[in-house]
């Protein structure tokens, strides 16, 4: 129902901004607490690996209980992190809190989408999964680059003011809105888990891993990138977040209509943006135009990966929403927090301008696993259609 989906799509927004509202002043962060823009970093590497640690298992564990109270759960515990976070508290105590809503973080997703998708075909289902995860794109046109343009003319922690506000907005829409939901049927835990056997399964995990593996390398450093590589000070970084976050809303559109048409084409489409990135930003150089245009290509590749990533994923085993969608996004998590590391590492050791490089590598894993998946699926279908000897 379009709907819920429009309401789970406000929810992600604030999720969305909460996750990644960190990426546009990491530097801002690292000054304060006077520590390297590596360790800042793991305040995005920490979100992602409890996600990626612990959201199968909570998905699983909250799978009984009323969709509207897990939603408004969800969404209160990321109110609270943000309003926390406000208050500049000692570092160690601003990553306690930037991990408590990394709890839930998948269960929000993958009960926002069985909402949304109940009762519609296959077809259908894909454009209403769309339209919630354009709320990533929304959030990295709107909430994203204002909390860091806000941060760059006033002070770092109003990206953490603009985090809670979301966060208020999507928890008072949730509760007035969306009706109570009891779970009518539970499925047994050995009935989810079945999913964990299936070889193309296994394949499309390892898929969405390397992919958002690949393009986080980068993207998490995305100020410090712009800053240290291209020159560009703070407001010209929350202009090209803009345009990234712009050009993302579209691509999220386009890529949820194509995913209609073909799942495994789509999503082989979108992540060639790991390869080609690489060069556009080294031949790009300092030429303003020349960046602009590579940022948008950038944002056009990128901003449906975690749908596409998911997508892909539930494809394998279309039975299994919840969980499959909580794996994606636990395995997707696991490749924010591998990419930010290995970003981190890079930018010490060598510096940010590599760091596109590490995509490329991890870009071409991720189409061998595609490559993959494609052999076994026709494999299994000439299987289906030889018939046995008499």
């Amino acid at each position: 129902m379009k709907k819920y989906a429009y309401i789970g799509c406000l929810g992600f927004i604030a999720v969305i901004t909460t996750e990644f509202g960190v990426i546009g002043i990491l530097p801002q962060i690292a000054e304060h607490y006077q520590i390297g823009v590596d360790k800042a970093g793991w305040l995005l590497s920490a979100f992602a690996l409890i996600v990626a640690l612990t959201g199968p298992f909570m998905t699983l564990l909250m799978s009984g209980f009323d969709r509207r109270k897990v939603m408004l759960a969800a969404i209160f515990i990321f109110l609270f992190a943000a309003l926390v976070s406000s208050l500049s508290p000692p570092f160690w105590l601003l990553m306690l809190v930037r991990v408590l809503p990394a709890f839930l973080q998948p269960v929000y997703i993958a009960t926002a989408l069985s909402v949304a998708v109940s009762g519609a075909d296959e077809k259908q289902a894909n454009k209403l999964m769309g339209i919630i995860f354009i709320g990533v794109a929304l959030a990295m046109v709107t909430t994203v680059p204002f909390a860091t343009w806000l941060a760059s003319v006033w002070i770092w922690e109003s990206s953490f003011i603009i985090q809670s506000a979301v966060s208020m907005i999507a928890l008072a829409v949730i509760y007035f809105l969306l009706p109570p939901m009891p779970v009518k049927e539970k499925k047994s835990y050995k009935s989810q888990l079945k999913i964990l056997t299936q070889p193309t399964f296994l394949i499309s995990t390892a898929m969405n891993f390397f992919m958002i593996t690949a393009w986080f390398s980068t993207y998490s450093y995305f100020a410090d990138y712009l800053n240290k590589v291209k020159g560009m000070d703070g407001p010209m970084i929350s202009y090209m977040l803009f345009l990234f976050g712009i050009i993302g809303v579209f691509s999220n559109w386009i890529a949820g209509k194509m995913l209609s048409w073909d799942v495994s084409k789509t999503t082989a489409l979108f992540l060639s943006g790991t390869v080609i990135m690489p060069f556009l930003l080294y031949f790009s150089g300092d030429s303003l135009l020349a960046n602009i245009i590579s940022i948008a290509i950038w944002g056009f590749l990128y901003s449906p990966s975690f749908q596409n990533a998911s997508t892909y994923m539930i494809s394998s085993v279309p039975g299994s929403l919840e969980f499959a969608n909580s794996l994606a996004t636990s395995f997707g998590n696991l490749g924010v927090t591998l990419g930010t590391t290995l970003g981190g590492w890079m930018i010490v050791t060598k510096g940010a301008a590599y760091n596109p490089w590490i995509g490329f590598v991890f870009g071409m894993l991720a189409f061998l696993m595609i490559i993959w998946r494609s052999i076994l699926e026709k494999r299994t279908e000439k299987k289906k259609t030889i018939i046995p000897c008499q």
